[in-house]
């Protein structure tokens, strides 16, 4: 019964046009915020469900947005969601999500799924491997596409993410400043732009430092706290004897940590540790993480609204927009101990 209920059971019930009712449902500010309000709360009592379907055969839009990221369970996605989300709610502009983890078929089949459903544009974080024809196969059929926390060769389109190379420079030279010199980079991978700038940031700091660059000090791969925790067991056991780890994210920051409290050592105290991205548990791990805040709310916001503002017929600039990281100096970090 609720799908049949018409805009014109509204509007005879209310004494007012169709025309006026449709305007209200779409929050039109050419109605009065009291009619508004008054007429959304008559269609809900009727039962009136608003048919989108219909409404993008109107208006050439279907007010849906696709949002493709490498795993929602990693917090750092989490935080760029949120406030991908907070900023389409603004718009009225509902998204479909999909995790692609690294599958570049997957993220492929979500892409043609959005098209086929009429999305009005995409927000990715593109899969490991991405060939630039499967992004521009959104552009070219009319749904723009914004890039979020990893940038693609071959492909000028606007890209939101933090400053990687300056943040973990930010995390080597606070190390570096505490007297280490034998510092270990535990995580990422260099198929990803974020995995080469973050690694780049660690070269570069060493160097800068007068610090000879050990590759035998880097241990690639981890992303996560299990990957982090199994991580210790190379770290603790490398000849060069590292007095702190620079890690790829919090995530592995944290499992390391675990990883060398059940060797019997104290992080910060007996091995300095440093994160990335300052996400909600950092601050309460024990001990507290010392991390680089990587902008991730801001992140996620500007490109919706980049996204939204294309939409609307004007151009965010094409090319990287670049969100300057923080230190967030905590626990996890000491002087190397003499």
């Amino acid at each position: 019964m609720a799908q049949k209920i018409k805009l014109s059971t509204i509007a005879e019930s209310l004494g007012l046009s169709t025309a006026t009712i449709s305007l209200a449902l779409r929050d039109s500010p050419l109605v009065a915020t009291d009619t508004r309000e008054k007429i959304k709360e008559q269609a809900r009592f009727l039962g009136y469900i608003y048919n989108r379907r219909a409404a993008s055969l109107r208006t050439s839009r279907s007010g849906i947005i696709g949002v493709v990221v490498h795993d929602i369970m990693n917090p750092f996605y989490g935080e760029i969601l949120k406030a991908i989300e907070s900023e389409l709610d603004r718009s009225r502009q509902t998204f479909i999500l999909s995790n692609h983890y690294d599958s570049v078929e997957k993220q492929r089949m979500f892409i043609e799924t959005l098209l086929q459903l009429g999305g009005d544009g995409v927000i990715m974080s593109p899969a490991i491997g991405t060939p630039p024809e499967d992004v521009m196969l959104a552009e070219e059929n009319g749904m723009p596409a914004i890039l979020v926390a990893r940038s693609m060769d071959g492909v000028d389109l606007p890209t939101y993410r933090g400053d990687d190379s300056y943040g973990i420079s930010l995390a080597t030279n606070h190390l570096i400043g505490l007297g280490h010199r034998t510092i270990a980079m535990i995580g990422g991978t260099d198929q990803t732009s974020t995995g080469r700038d973050r690694y780049q940031g660690y070269v570069n700091a060493l160097r800068k430092a007068g610090i000879e660059v050990d590759p035998e000090l880097r241990i690639p791969g981890p992303r996560t706290k299990q990957g982090g925790f199994e991580a210790a067991v190379n770290f603790l056991s490398l000849p060069q004897k590292p007095t702190a780890a620079v890690c790829w994210n919090d995530l592995v920051a944290i499992g390391l940590m675990n990883g060398i409290s059940r060797a019997g050592l104290t992080p910060g105290r007996d091995i300095s540790v440093t994160g990335y991205d300052d996400l909600e548990e950092a601050s309460i791990a024990t001990p507290s993480l010392t991390t680089v805040w990587n902008g991730q709310a801001e992140v996620g916001r500007l490109a919706a609204r980049a996204l939204l503002d294309k939409l609307a017929g004007s151009h965010e600039p094409d090319g990287i927009h670049l969100i300057k990281p923080e230190m967030r100096i905590r626990q996890s970090t000491g002087p190397i101990k003499r």
